[in-house]
């Protein structure tokens, strides 16, 4: 239900694209991990993800489950709350993983939070935590790189400024761009695999802001 809003609601507010790698494959049992850069890009992602047939298990702050309507919804579609600094942490890594095994594609934004800038500028993707190669690891499951530009003008800086963008995107229409890479199969200790992980995901936004900066150039 989240990913079918979400692909209703985004093209309102700014025009969506999608582009892959040629040998991109995002099939069941998959990791998504993707850049974080606002509180509109898991929208924008979900809508990407839905128009290529995909509805993801996301995992997200668990704080969002108290958010009245979106907790229902994330309850719902069985969306996996993290509860970071607690001991049930871990709980959301084992949950990803039973999720996996039911073929089920897992969406994971590795740097585990938002950049505290302010602007509605471009950045590439953050440090990432080690969840994301301990449960690809783990698991086996392929992770596909998933880069996203564009959702931070859309939500970006104070409250006032956030609902004031979410107000005039549908005037402005900024350009919002998803870009797939290759599947790829993490291993070895989890530095390396984290460095390898965010290398391929950051390769994978660079290519989304290239494109969203060509198109609001044009």
């Amino acid at each position: 239900m989240l990913s079918r809003t979400a692909a209703l609601l985004v093209p309102a507010f700014g025009p969506l694209r999608i582009t892959s790698d040629p040998d991109a494959d995002l099939a069941p049992g998959s990791i998504a991990a993707a850049n974080h850069t606002s509180l509109g890009d898991p929208a924008v992602v979900l809508a990407a993800l839905h128009r290529l047939g995909a509805r993801p298990v996301v995992l997200a702050t668990a704080g969002l489950w108290r958010v009245p309507v979106l907790g229902r919804l994330l309850r719902h579609d069985g969306h996996i709350p993290v509860h970071r600094g607690t001991a049930h942490a871990a709980d959301a890594l084992d949950r990803a993983a039973e999720a996996l095994a039911a073929g089920r594609i897992v969406l994971i934004y590795g740097e585990g939070g938002l950049p505290r800038r302010r602007d509605s500028g471009e950045q590439p993707p953050r440090p990432f935590r080690s969840g994301l190669a301990r449960l690809a690891t783990a698991t086996g499951a392929p992770v596909v790189p998933l880069g996203q530009a564009g959702s931070r003008r859309l939500t970006s800086g104070g409250p006032l400024k956030q609902l004031a963008g979410l107000a005039t995107a549908p005037v402005r229409r900024p350009a919002l761009h998803v870009h797939l890479g290759a599947p790829l199969r993490l291993t070895g200790d989890p530095a390396a695999a984290t460095a390898t992980a965010h290398a391929a995901v950051t390769a994978a936004w660079h290519h989304a802001a290239d494109r969203a900066t060509d198109r609001a150039a044009a």
